[in-house]
């Protein structure tokens, strides 16, 4: 008599499993383009990169490339980066007719520039900022059988939310605002739309997409992969899933940390004796080893504490301090904090990840995110991005561009490099035929199982399990 199937909780709260397939497998990569990422909302760029009419970035992601550009003072329109007579790409790897086209061995990654109309460098075919087509060779040669449908780009959904532009390729999607719910209303508050680019790194990484975003989806990897950074916190994390996407942030074993802004999000008060000197050491060790995850302002203000706050004041008095020093600090050189409130910060936690392949660790003026995608369809191989965001006094915005450091560790921030440094080493055991299956902390790690029961949805496989 066969045992009833296990059901799998809506929360994920029990120990599960899922095979190794969708790390591995070329026929789930290729699969992917068309049940996955035809189909679902994804991060393609910043609203501030398409500044003047006529801008345009592209997004490239599997076997198709996306342009984006900016059509007039207030609209952006997005087509498939693809001339409609003999499929050449517009925009890319020596297409000709714009600037700011990178090198060819990084031509997988994206193109910039600006211009006032789309010409193909095979034919000649031209087309305006609407992707309708303005100029074709000889067209009377096809007897009248041109019309506007057939001639001009493919148009894909686009949108912004957080100053981030959103595209999906499928004519049919639910909105952009639907989609992103419930991340977008407890990220609200933080309003990423007036931040800008501190910096912006990528590579290309031996190792399938989700096994780079993985590494950054849960705190649980810290005692093994960020020892250094054990000695100012514990990392224990509570994780949820949150429909599609995933949320997580700093916990207690009891579970009691949940609702404190001092304890579960990314600026949270350390441990030890004194508060004073393990904010002011952990701050620097952030901006020292990431670069993110904290600003200058909270790094000097949180150097002062010992001077401003006597010995024995309680770490949450600390914290209050220390955050309302640096309000003031940047208040003073003209960058106004937006108003979250406690309940709102403690709320946001420590990350949330956007189905399928953003994590956001928010803080007040800044935010720090990674952006992973397949690299073609090579189930061994990714483009992974590290992006921070700060604000900014009015006109001193820096201007930035892509970095591209590849595998080099010694090119990515220290604790960055660590998770880099697991990467490889991963895709290599997922191959292994002594891994019977993924095993992750039923609750610190939901937010990666959570990503595996939203792939199953789409490609129709690879659901988690319970264990036997």
């Amino acid at each position: 008599m066969n045992k009833p199937e296990k059901i799998v909780s809506a929360d994920l709260s029990e120990p599960l499993t899922f095979p190794a397939e969708a790390y591995i497998s070329r026929d789930y990569a290729e699969a992917e383009a068309d049940r996955l990422w035809s189909k679902v909302w994804q991060h393609a760029g910043r609203v501030e990169e398409l500044a003047e009419v006529g801008s345009y970035i592209t997004y490239n992601i599997a076997h198709d490339s996306i342009l984006i550009v900016r059509t007039g003072p207030d609209t952006i329109k997005a087509y498939h980066n693809v001339c409609p007579h003999r499929a050449r790409r517009l925009v890319g790897n020596n297409a000709g007719g714009g600037q700011g086209v990178l090198p060819q061995s990084k031509g997988e990654h994206s193109a910039c520039g600006r211009q006032g109309a789309f010409t193909c460098a095979y034919h000649a075919w031209t087309f305006d900022l609407d992707g309708k087509a303005t100029h074709i060779l000889d067209k009377d040669d096809w007897q009248g059988a041109l019309n506007e449908e057939r001639t001009s780009l493919t148009p894909v959904q686009v949108d912004t939310w957080g100053g981030w532009i959103w595209i999906n390729m499928d004519p049919g999607a639910r909105p952009l605002r639907d989609y992103l719910e419930p991340v977008a209303s407890l990220l609200d508050p933080f309003e990423f739309e007036k931040m800008r680019y501190r910096f912006r790194q990528w590579g290309v990484f031996d190792c399938n997409w989700k096994v780079a975003l993985e590494a950054f989806l849960e705190p649980y990897h810290v005692a093994g992969t960020h020892p250094q950074l054990t000695k100012y916190g514990d990392f224990y994390a509570w994780s949820r899933t949150l429909g599609l996407h995933g949320h997580d942030g700093y916990d207690t074993k009891d579970h009691t940390a949940e609702g404190s802004a001092d304890r579960t999000t990314v600026h949270r008060a350390p441990k030890g004796k004194d508060a004073r000197v393990n904010i002011a050491r952990m701050q620097q060790e952030f901006w020292d080893t990431i670069g993110a995850s904290t600003t200058e302002t909270l790094v000097q203000a949180a150097q002062r504490l010992v001077d401003e706050l006597p010995e024995g004041t309680p770490p949450q008095q600390v914290h209050h301090h220390w955050i309302m020093a640096a309000k003031a600090d940047d208040a003073a050189r003209g960058v106004i904090w937006p108003e979250i409130s406690d309940e709102q910060m403690s709320q946001a936690g420590l990350a949330l990840s956007v189905f399928p392949n953003m994590n956001i660790l928010p803080g007040p003026t800044f935010a720090l995110y990674y952006r992973v995608r397949p690299y073609g369809s090579d189930p061994d191989k990714c483009i992974y991005e590290a992006i921070a965001l700060d604000r900014f006094p009015p006109g001193e915005e820096p201007k930035t561009e892509w970095v591209f450091a590849d595998q080099d560790l010694t090119a990515w921030p220290h604790v960055i490099a660590q998770d880099i440094s697991n990467m490889i080493e991963v895709q290599r055991g997922l191959k292994s035929r002594g891994f019977r299956g993924n095993l992750p902390n039923p609750w610190q790690e939901r937010k990666v199982t959570n990503l595996h029961r939203g792939l199953a949805k789409y490609m129709g496989i690879g659901a988690p399990r319970p264990l036997d």
